[in-house]
């Protein structure tokens, strides 16, 4: 799985982009690592006292500062802060469709990285509260899906999501995850989710335009 992963990722050639005026912009690490027939995906768990999302599971990453070159580098130096993965524990591979999620203003690049073993994780307690690793295959397995409601403004909202030794794996970060399974691996895993909470791929096209 992983070497046809690999090679498949070269559909989504691995640039270093600027981020867009006038929008706050993000980018993530969606790292791999392990055998070749076992992949995994490196996921956190952020603090469960952080006023934005406590407690739902994340890829590594952040907001651009100033001080960063590109948002590649964003994306290196929040895992190194958050996780302390050192970038030259990291091969880039791939930049993968940028997005807004949730409806935000936020514009997110997912770069993927291939992480060398063996990991040693040092958590940054006051934005992390957990660091794991979940196999690519738990993705694959359509069956083990479930959905969930959440109260927005006076009515219920479903969505999908993936439970992994006591996470849940849904949101922004659940779909980039099955995109890249989809994209490269030809998963076919279909998620019904509610037409405002899609992943805006169409951002990829406007920040294409505007770089």
């Amino acid at each position: 799985m992983f070497a046809d992963l690999l090679e498949q990722l070269q559909r989504f050639p691995l640039t270093t982009p600027q981020p867009q005026p006038a929008l706050r912009n993000a980018a993530v690490l969606v790292g791999l690592h392990g055998s070749a027939a076992q992949p995994q995906v490196i996921l956190t768990e952020r603090a469960a006292h952080l006023k934005s999302h406590p407690g739902e599971v994340a890829f590594p990453g952040g907001m651009f500062e100033r001080g960063d070159s590109d948002l590649l580098a964003t994306a290196l130096r929040e895992t190194w802060e958050e996780i302390g993965l050192v970038a030259e524990q990291i091969e880039p591979l791939a930049t993968l469709p940028v997005a807004t999620p949730k409806r935000s203003d936020v514009l997110v690049t997912p770069f993927v990285g291939r992480v060398a073993e063996p990991l040693q994780f040092t958590l940054e307690a006051s934005e992390i509260g957990a660091v794991f690793s979940v196999p690519l295959a738990e993705f694959m397995a359509v069956e083990r899906y479930r959905y969930f409601s959440i109260d927005v403004r006076g009515r219920p909202i479903e969505f999908p999501y993936l439970e992994y030794r006591g996470y849940r794996i849904w949101g922004f970060t659940l779909q980039v995850i099955i995109e890249l399974l989809n994209d490269c691996l030809g998963a076919g895993i279909a998620l019904r989710y509610p037409a405002e909470y899609q992943r805006d791929r169409s951002a990829q096209i406007r920040a294409d335009l505007a770089g």
